[in-house]
């Protein structure tokens, strides 16, 4: 593209010159210094429109795609981050399972199933549906109740506007992931998950609570276990919602609490 914006520069300018230089000899010629001045300034101010001006116009769009393309790239590696471990307990809890309770066991193979083929397929899309996204979680919280053998209370309530919202894929997850990673699986018995979504036609709203065993947390923390989803969170946001989002964590007393809110698309 430079050489064939040099080469049409090169040969307007020629032409501007030649062109110049005939309407100068047909009204008088060039009869001092001046003219010929003139004349340069005139030719190189043609030069700088027809030759440079487009070429830094490419230069900068060059570096924005270039930029665009990393990003892109980034987001997709942080995606194929999400749950993998989720996947393997749940193969490993179906594996004991298929011999004790096979209807349950095609039951959770289908779960899982609709989940895989989410995270492979839609996962890699820029934007989802709201409603794909609530699918998505419902489901992963199904899985997680079959897999315990210990009760738990996990409350999901949605209040979306309209449908058709568009969002990031596999965005929540990794909040929902870690109620569960980090406080269900680590309590004994009366570990809860409360959640709630919020959407209108500008802002999304996502909240989730949990319990937690404060010993369990502070051994997970000295083998570096947290904070590795949740950055990879903060970095996807930065990506996909540039200061269009705000997440905001609190801990004590036994109880998390994660905030999201996003400007919708």
């Amino acid at each position: 593209m430079i050489s064939f914006i040099k080469k049409r520069g090169l040969l307007l300018i020629i032409l501007t010159y030649i062109g110049l230089f005939i309407l100068m000899v047909i009204s008088g010629g060039m009869e001092n210094g001046d003219d010929l001045e003139a004349f340069s300034a005139v030719a190189m101010m043609i030069f700088a429109l027809v030759v440079v001006f487009p070429w830094l116009i490419w230069k900068i769009r060059s570096l924005l795609q270039l930029k665009h393309e990393k990003e892109k790239t980034e987001l997709l590696h942080l995606k194929s981050q999400v749950n993998p471990h989720f996947f393997f307990n749940t193969l490993n809890n179906l594996y004991a399972l298929v011999g004790i309770d096979s209807d349950k066991a095609r039951y959770m193979i289908l779960k899982l199933s609709d989940m895989m083929r989410y995270s492979v397929y839609e996962g890699k899309k820029e934007w989802v549906t709201l409603e794909q996204e609530v699918e998505y979680l419902r489901n992963y919280i199904e899985l997680h109740k079959m897999r315990y053998h210990k009760e738990i209370s996990v409350s999901f309530t949605t209040d979306i506007q309209e449908e058709g919202y568009k969002v990031m894929p596999l965005l929540f997850i990794i909040l929902l992931e870690n109620a569960f990673k980090h406080g269900v699986e680590q309590l004994k018995e009366d570990a809860y998950v409360r959640i709630n979504m919020i959407a209108n036609r500008k802002v999304l709203n996502f909240s989730i609570e949990n319990n937690y065993d404060e010993e369990s947390l502070v051994t997970n923390a000295k083998k570096k276990e947290q904070g590795i989803g949740l950055k990879n969170l903060k970095r996807r946001l930065e990506l996909a919602y540039p200061k269009k989002h705000l997440l905001n964590t609190s801990k004590g007393d036994g109880i998390y609490k994660a905030q999201l809110s996003i400007e919708l698309k």
